[in-house]
């Protein structure tokens, strides 16, 4: 799962594997380890019990949840993304995106690409 934050903006972008162990068993993460044992980690969560998607921070840990329907039907059809802004106390807000990841359409040298998902324009960019 790739992580990306800039501001008020989260981004997840998940290979298929991760988009089908997110659906079967509501739970998909990731972290990463600093100096000194210390560790981020971040979770993408289904639940039955949110009806928007939301993000919490909590003991270096960052969870993004979204409703498990919304989740069932982006995994199951050809829906490539999940959006949604949560309100803060202040009045700002924070937004949420959860796509699919999809393979390049110019080749990365050292980038495996094998679990990602078919970019829809890669048959018309032989065109």
């Amino acid at each position: 799962m790739k992580l990306r934050i800039r501001d008020n903006s989260i981004r997840l972008r998940l290979t298929r594997g991760e988009v089908d162990t997110l659906r079967d068993a509501g739970l998909v993460g990731g972290r990463t380890v600093f100096p000194a044992g210390r560790e981020f980690q971040y979770v993408l969560e289904s639940s039955p019990a949110v009806v928007s998607p939301g993000a919490f921070l909590s003991d270096s840990v960052m969870t993004v949840r979204l409703p498990e329907a919304t989740v069932l039907a982006w995994a199951t059809t050809e829906q490539v993304s999940i959006h949604g802004e949560q309100l803060l106390q202040d009045g700002d807000t924070v937004s949420i995106l959860v796509e699919k990841d999809f393979t390049c359409l110019a080749p990365r040298d050292g980038e495996d690409e094998s679990d990602m998902f078919p970019h829809p324009q890669a048959e018309s960019a032989g065109d």
